[in-house]
């Protein structure tokens, strides 16, 4: 009973700092499609690069980890702003098959682009000495790195939360969620609100990959490999929330842990069941609004 007791902590600590992982990037993709109305299956792009641009800057010019994590956000949102106004903007009208078509093209203009800078192979990771080794917390040890993620992450979502509830432009951003046509009729600036969300949303997607570059390994194939995970996480949580994706990443964090140490057979069966069940219940996610 013991045992079990203890792999169950095990499981529920190794899920949430995943889900936090899954939640810093899946939550700009949830707002600019919420906001938007764009599909971009191309999300997965930004994290991939993030993760490139720290490892790159502290393995090839030894940029302390603080320092390149700072450098995936800012330099990763800096060039979304360029995508989003010679490439997305001109989208924006446009219909859903349009949208995927060009998003599914970056992804495999940037999978071939990685393939040719940094070969097939997976990206190793170098942490620093402070986040190597054990983590003493209520009698019991942890992996500092994964401790490190779920404070992070934590704050991270804090920061988050406060921007959108409780600032300016956080409340220019649900009026234009929850009503675009509206929202420019009294004098929002949508199309530099879009390019600011974007850009933050691209940002929050590279720090995410930087930050879980030991859980999710960067590679080439990263879009691809994780499209259906943050298309889920943004799905059942509900397109334009903050709240849903965060409730949607922790559960399928730790359902997918726990389906990997104890049914590992089964793979990932139960997260896409799951995801079916809930969406036949609740097609808008379970904190999105269903449309009129």
């Amino acid at each position: 009973m013991q045992g079990f007791a203890s792999s169950l902590v095990s499981v529920a600590f190794h899920g949430i700092a995943y889900g936090m992982i899954l939640y810093v990037i899946s939550v700009g993709l949830s707002v600019t499609m919420g906001l938007m109305g764009f599909v971009n299956l191309a999300h997965g792009v930004f994290a991939m690069t993030g993760g490139y641009v720290m490892l790159s800057a502290m393995s090839r010019y030894d940029v302390p980890f603080p320092l390149a994590l700072c450098l995936a956000f800012v330099l990763v949102a800096a060039a979304s702003v360029v995508l989003e106004r010679l490439l997305y903007a001109r989208l924006y009208s446009a219909g859903d098959l349009e949208q995927v078509l060009l998003t599914i093209g970056l992804i495999f203009m940037a999978v071939a682009a990685a393939r040719l800078a940094y070969g097939t192979l997976q990206q190793p990771v170098n942490l620093p000495p402070y986040l190597k080794g054990q983590f003493a917390l209520f009698g019991r040890d942890f992996p500092a790195y994964r401790v490190f993620l779920v404070a992070f992450s934590s704050v991270l979502v804090a920061v988050l939360w406060f921007g959108v509830e409780r600032t300016r432009w956080g409340a220019k951003v649900r009026a234009a969620v929850d009503n675009r046509a509206m929202a420019q009729a009294i004098g929002i600036n949508t199309s530099l609100l879009f390019t600011v969300t974007f850009a933050l949303g691209s940002g929050l997607a590279a720090l995410g990959g930087a930050l879980g570059a030991d859980i999710i390994a960067i590679q080439p194939i990263y879009p691809f490999e994780n499209l259906i995970t943050f298309l889920i996480v943004v799905a059942v949580g509900g397109m334009g929330s903050l709240r849903g994706p965060f409730v949607a990443a922790l559960l399928i964090g730790i359902s997918d842990t726990a389906c990997k140490y104890w049914l590992p057979q089964f793979g990932a069966f139960f997260i896409y069941a799951a995801t079916i069940a809930i969406l036949l219940w609740r097609p808008a996610g379970l904190f999105g609004k269903a449309s009129q």
